[in-house]
C-alpha cells in the first residue's frame, strides 16, 4: 500500500514539473504579437525526429492587410443612409356588391391599403428614385425622411426597368453620390440600405455575387435585365432603396430577391446604376425613357444552339450573342446583319450574354451611332449603327396615354417596333385597369392588345372607345394577351 501512493506521489510532482518546465518555455520563446504557424513538411528521413524550431514571422492583423477581416462600414453607412427614405404608397380599392350591399342599401365600399418601400434622394430639391413596383397604382405617395412628411409627386416611371421617380418639395436635402456600375468587380463589398418590414434605416452587409443576371421578372415587351445579385439581406420593404460600396457611392437600386418564403433566403437583385441615371435623367427631362432600339433580339451563344445553327466554333472559347431575330426596315437590318450573325463587340464593350447586350444598348439614345462587330461564315466584320426609337426614327418620342373613364382604363397604340415583333400591322394596348368600368367588368388585362372588334380594325385609342360606346348587342373582342396568345372576348352590351 505504501508503495502505491508512493508511486501516486512521485506522478503528481512529476506532472506539476513538466507543466512548470512547458509554461517557463512558452513565456520565454514567444509573445502576443508573434504567431507560430503551423508548417507541414514532407519527411524525406523517416529517421529524423529533430522538431522545427517555431516560426518568428511577426503577424499584423490591421483593416489595411486583411480588409475581409477588419472592414468599417460606418462611414460609408451614415453617408449613404442620410439619403435613403421611407416610402408609403396609399391607395383606394373599391369592392363590389354583396349580399348585405343589397340588403342593407349600401353602395361599392372603398378600403384604404397602403404598402412600403424606400426610395434614394438624388438632387438637393427633392428628386428620389425608386422601383415601379412601390409606387404602382398608388393615389397618394407619402415620403418619411429625418422624421419630416412629405407628399410626392410621380414624375415618370419605367416598367421594363422596373424604376420610377417621384418629387418632393425640398431644399438643400442630402443627394446621394453615384458611382459607377460598370467598373464594379465581383467580390466587392457592398451595403444594402432600405427600410424592411418597417424597420427605418437597415443597413446590411455582403459581396457582389454576380453581374448581369437575367431574372425574367420585369414587364414589358422589351425589358431591361441585368441586375446586380448580391448576398447582402434583402428584404421586402428594401425595394428601391440603395446598394452602394464601401465608400457610400451608389451603385444599384435593391430591386429583387431570391426565395421560396418571401423573404431574404441569400440573394438579393439590384438595377446597376449606370442603367438608373439614364432611365431618371430621360424621365426628368422628357417624361418618357428615350429607349434606343438597334432592332435585334438576341440569344446566349452556347455549344448547344452552335450545333443547332450549324454554327462552327471553338468549344474551348465560346464568344459573343446570336441574333435571332431582326426587325425589318430596323437600324440592324439596314446596317446588313442577318439573324444567325454572332455579334461580339459594341464599341469597346465585349456582349457574351443577353444581359450584356441589353445593358449596353440601354446606356443609348435614339440617333447614337455604335459601332458593332460581328461574325458571319466564320469571317469578322465592322458596322456602324443608327440606333433609333420605337417608332423606328430618332426624333425625341413622346407618349400619348388616353384615359377612358367609360373604359374604366388607360390605353394607348401600339409602338411601331412592338407591332413588327408580334406580327401585327396595328393594334391598341390596355396599358392600366382601374377596378371600375368596361374594361374590369370585361376581364380584359393589362397588356392585351386589342386588334378588332367585330372585324373592324382598331388602330387609334379614340376609335376603340367610339365603338365600344356605339356598339349593342353581342360584341366580339380580337386581340393578342400579353404573352403573345391571339385571343377573343365575346359579350353583350346594353
Amino acid at each position: 500500500m505504501k508503495k502505491f501512493a508512493g508511486i501516486i506521489i512521485i506522478s503528481f510532482i512529476s506532472g506539476l514539473g513538466g507543466a512548470f518546465l512547458f509554461v517557463n518555455y512558452i513565456e520565454t520563446n514567444s509573445t502576443y504579437s508573434e504567431i507560430a504557424p503551423l508548417q507541414i513538411k514532407s519527411v524525406e528521413n523517416q529517421d529524423s525526429q529533430r522538431i522545427p524550431e517555431p516560426s518568428t514571422t511577426r503577424v499584423t492583423l490591421n483593416s489595411n492587410d486583411s480588409p475581409y477581416l477588419f472592414e468599417d462600414f460606418t462611414k460609408a453607412s451614415a453617408r449613404a443612409t442620410a439619403s435613403v427614405v421611407y416610402i408609403k404608397n396609399i391607395s383606394a380599392r373599391t369592392y363590389g356588391y354583396s349580399f348585405f350591399d343589397w340588403y342593407f342599401g349600401e353602395s361599392r365600399r372603398s378600403i384604404e391599403t397602403v404598402s412600403s418601400g424606400s426610395g434614394v434622394i438624388l438632387t438637393p430639391d427633392g428628386y428620389i428614385v425608386t422601383n415601379y413596383h412601390v409606387v404602382k397604382g398608388a393615389d397618394k405617395i407619402v415620403v418619411e425622411h429625418n422624421k419630416n412628411q412629405y407628399t410626392a409627386q410621380l414624375i415618370g416611371t419605367d416598367p421594363s426597368s422596373d424604376l420610377a421617380v417621384i418629387k418632393i418639395d425640398g431644399s438643400d436635402l442630402p443627394a446621394i453620390h453615384t458611382g459607377n456600375s460598370r467598373n464594379l468587380k465581383v467580390g466587392e463589398w457592398v451595403l444594402a440600405i432600405g427600410n424592411p418590414f418597417n424597420l427605418t434605416s437597415t443597413v446590411t452587409a455582403g459581396i457582389v455575387s454576380a453581374k448581369g443576371r437575367v431574372l425574367n421578372i420585369l414587364e414589358g415587351k422589351f425589358p431591361i435585365e441585368s441586375f446586380i445579385q448580391t448576398d447582402a439581406a434583402i428584404n421586402p420593404g428594401n425595394s428601391g432603396g440603395a446598394l452602394v460600396n464601401k465608400t457610400g457611392d451608389l451603385i444599384g437600386i435593391n430591386t429583387a430577391i431570391l426565395s421560396r418564403t418571401g423573404s431574404y433566403a441569400g440573394y438579393g437583385f439590384a438595377v446597376p446604376v449606370d442603367i438608373v441615371k439614364k432611365v431618371v435623367h430621360d424621365i426628368i427631362e422628357y417624361g418618357e425613357v428615350q429607349k434606343a432600339f438597334m432592332g435585334v433580339n438576341v440569344i446566349d451563344l452556347t455549344s448547344e444552339i452552335a450545333r443547332n445553327l450549324d454554327i462552327k466554333i471553338d468549344r474551348n472559347k465560346i464568344n459573343g450573342v446570336v441574333i435571332k431575330y431582326i426587325q425589318d426596315e430596323g437600324a440592324a437590318y439596314k446596317a446588313g446583319l442577318k439573324e444567325g450573325d454572332i455579334l461580339l463587340q459594341i464599341d469597346e464593350n465585349s456582349i457574351n450574354s443577353r444581359s450584356d447586350f441589353e445593358e449596353v444598348i440601354s446606356y443609348h439614345s435614339p440617333g447614337d451611332i455604335i459601332s458593332v462587330k460581328f461574325i458571319r461564315n466564320q469571317k469578322m466584320i465592322d458596322k456602324r449603327i443608327t440606333l433609333t426609337n420605337r417608332e423606328g426614327n430618332t426624333e425625341i418620342v413622346t407618349r400619348e396615354i388616353f384615359s377612358s373613364e367609360y373604359l374604366g382604363a388607360d390605353i394607348e397604340s401600339v409602338s411601331k417596333v412592338e407591332r413588327d415583333l408580334m406580327g401585327i400591322d396595328y393594334g391598341v394596348k390596355i396599358l392600366k385597369v382601374y377596378d371600375h368600368g368596361l374594361m374590369s367588368n370585361l376581364g380584359l388585362e393589362e397588356g392585351f392588345i386589342i386588334t378588332d372588334i367585330n372585324y373592324t380594325r382598331i388602330r387609334e385609342p379614340k376609335q376603340l372607345v367610339e365603338a365600344l360606346s356605339n356598339y349593342r348587342g353581342r360584341v366580339t373582342i380580337a386581340g393578342i394577351d400579353a404573352s403573345g396568345r391571339k385571343g377573343y372576348y365575346t359579350f353583350y352590351l346594353r
